[in-house]
């Protein structure tokens, strides 16, 4: 454990209670929202235009503060409208209300991402790059487990006290905004000022000033991204084979678990066999996963299909970051993950769009073989991507 160093372990923990309020309120968010009078309609916009904010904004935010050289403001700032925007929403019912405090959620994410995944590297090297980013999504995803849970067991004694829980999963962001007050950050040179644009879509610059490698690397995770759609879509297959709605969060919160428990010693194999090598990995399991949910219906296969999908998730989230680290300048690290981040949010975005009218006219069936195929058909793009040169300036 010598790679974790303090900020390694306060920036997980702080990740770990931020999940944990998040997800807290995810899976009952929408059932809130009907329960106060809101359509489908208007939740769906609302999640999509929340989540395409946080998108964009990693990207603008994560240039920021590679211009500025600073990280720990970026940090302190995105967790805390996090954290305080939660509770609000609860206060007032009006749609302008609601949209504004689910938007600053995904905001504080926006502003936060990047800097907080170029601390993360700054407390890495090239060969432990995998162990450090392994860790922190461990923690990360231990939270997006306790939270469903914890929301699981109120819910079961309390039926329907929705606004209770809001406030509840108040008390973890406070926790998390306080361990930001214990981080020390590093001195950093500002980045040299250059003539390009300040907008929110300013740090798509980046795209042209980036080596090929990145732009190759990118490339293939983009194309992954654009038929990966949201994990409703499973759940959504195992409620349909008629499972009843606590035993899907309880699966739901199985994956999370084995996400959390598989992420960390993923991350020091990947330093030991390559990142690359496993994040290939994680695409084949990914490939079977979504072969396996569209030809069975039976319980114990969708539990042991999730144990694998949390091993997929923990083989190529982090993992990813971590590639990207290794191929870029360490001055650029929070502008390349931010701009990765935007591509990757508009792009699943349209995934989880495709996916739905796929289903729609073909089925969940035929819906997965595709996905599946196409995550085998990426294989090969990924194998033909030259092992990853580090660059430590």
């Amino acid at each position: 454990m010598k790679s974790i160093s303090k900020t390694v372990w306060v920036l997980s923990l702080i990740s770990l209670f931020t999940d944990m309020a998040s997800e807290m309120l995810y899976p009952v968010m929408p059932l809130f929202l009907r329960q106060i009078g809101y359509s489908v309609i208007f939740i769906g916009v609302l999640e999509g235009v929340a989540e395409a904010v946080a998108g964009l904004t990693k990207g603008y935010f994560g240039k920021r503060s590679d211009r500025s050289g600073k990280r720990l403001p970026f940090v302190q700032a995105g967790y805390s409208i996090s954290a305080l925007s939660k509770p609000l929403m609860i206060f007032f019912i009006h749609p302008l209300w609601i949209f504004f405090c689910r938007t600053a959620d995904r905001l504080g994410k926006g502003i936060r991402t990047g800097a907080r995944d170029a601390m993360l590297r700054d407390e890495s090297t090239a060969i432990t790059r995998g162990t450090v980013f392994g860790f922190h999504r461990s923690l990360d995803t231990l939270g997006a487990a306790l939270g469903p849970a914890v929301a699981l067991i109120y819910l079961y004694f309390f039926p329907g006290d929705f606004r209770s829980l809001f406030l509840i999963a108040f008390f973890p962001g406070v926790l998390a905004i306080f361990c930001t007050m214990l981080i020390k950050e590093k001195k950093h040179p500002a980045k040299e000022q250059v003539r390009s644009s300040n907008s929110v879509f300013g740090f798509l610059h980046y795209w042209k000033e980036s080596n090929a490698g990145y732009r190759r690397l990118i490339t293939g995770l983009i194309l992954f991204a654009l038929f990966n759609s949201s994990d409703v879509f499973l759940l959504l297959k195992i409620r349909e084979a008629g499972l009843s709605d606590t035993m899907v969060i309880g699966i739901y919160i199985f994956y999370n678990l084995v996400y959390a428990l598989l992420a960390f010693p993923i991350g020091v194999m990947a330093d030991k066999t390559g990142l690359k090598t496993i994040f290939i990995a994680g695409l084949i399991l990914f490939s079977i996963v979504y072969s396996g949910f569209a030809i069975t219906s039976h319980l114990y296969v969708f539990i042991f299909l999730f144990g694998l999908y949390g091993l997929y998730a923990a083989a190529t989230e982090g993992i990813s970051k971590a590639w990207i680290s290794n191929i870029v300048s360490k001055k650029d690290t929070a502008t390349a993950i931010g701009t990765y981040s935007g591509f990757q949010s508009i792009a699943s975005l349209l995934a989880s769009s495709l996916t739905g009218l796929l289903w729609f006219y073909f089925g969940g069936k035929i819906t997965f073989l595709i996905t599946a195929s196409l995550a085998l058909l990426l294989v090969f793009y990924f194998l033909q991507l030259p092992k990853p040169q580090h660059n430590e300036d």
